[in-house]
């Protein structure tokens, strides 16, 4: 098991590694969106990893790289709600309400690109997240049929960083599973189109 573990580790790091940019280098076509991948917002404001997620998306959309900006999260339960925090945020930045899209239904990496293509119709991408995750997050997208991007955040360093990465690495594992063979159920319903008003998400029902 710990053999097949590492293999699956390397196979995902090496496959998404030719896909992610350094940040400051990205050249690509525009993308659909900016996905940005939901963490801690305890307090109703974005957590600092939270935040370095934020900025970038912020960056990449003003710099004209894409067009609409998706922040996916946990909305699980009533007083926690990751994407409208995440929206707050981006307002105070400038960016127009109808370019931010919600998905409250963000549950993890594996949900987020799975409603990313089926509910919110995304063709092509570009994920916002730290290093560790990113691998993940790029191979995932790309698996499920998106032309996706990836730049790393990086710019708070957790003490976190340690456990972090060693959750990662047994999370690879699960979601190469997950996209090739288990192939979970994951909650879609109503379309909502990408290139649409994200005002139409505010309801919190998607």
């Amino acid at each position: 098991m710990l053999l097949c573990t590492l293999l699956v580790n390397l196979y995902v790091t090496a496959y998404s590694k030719k896909h992610i940019d350094e940040r400051g280098s990205y050249s690509g076509e525009t993308a659909d969106c900016v996905i940005v991948l939901g963490a801690s917002a305890r307090t109703g404001k974005p957590s600092l990893i939270l935040k370095d997620r934020l900025d970038l998306a912020y960056e990449l959309y003003s710099q004209g790289y894409a067009k609409k900006i998706l922040v996916s999260g946990d909305h699980m339960y009533e007083g926690y709600d990751e994407a409208n925090a995440m929206k707050e945020y981006l307002l105070e930045l400038g960016v127009p309400e109808q370019d931010i899209f919600m998905d409250h239904a963000g549950i993890d990496t594996y949900t987020t690109m799975k409603r990313a293509k089926e509910v919110f119709l995304v063709e092509s991408c570009i994920i916002s997240t730290q290093q560790y995750h990113l691998y993940r997050a790029v191979y995932i997208a790309r698996r499920l049929g998106m032309d996706a991007a990836g730049i790393p955040c990086d710019v708070f360093i957790s003490s976190k960083l340690p456990y972090f990465k060693a959750r990662e690495y047994a999370a690879r594992f699960k979601d190469f599973f997950y996209v090739h063979i288990i192939k979970p159920d994951v909650i879609l319903g109503e379309e909502l189109p990408i290139w649409g008003d994200g005002r139409i998400t505010e309801d919190g029902l998607t």
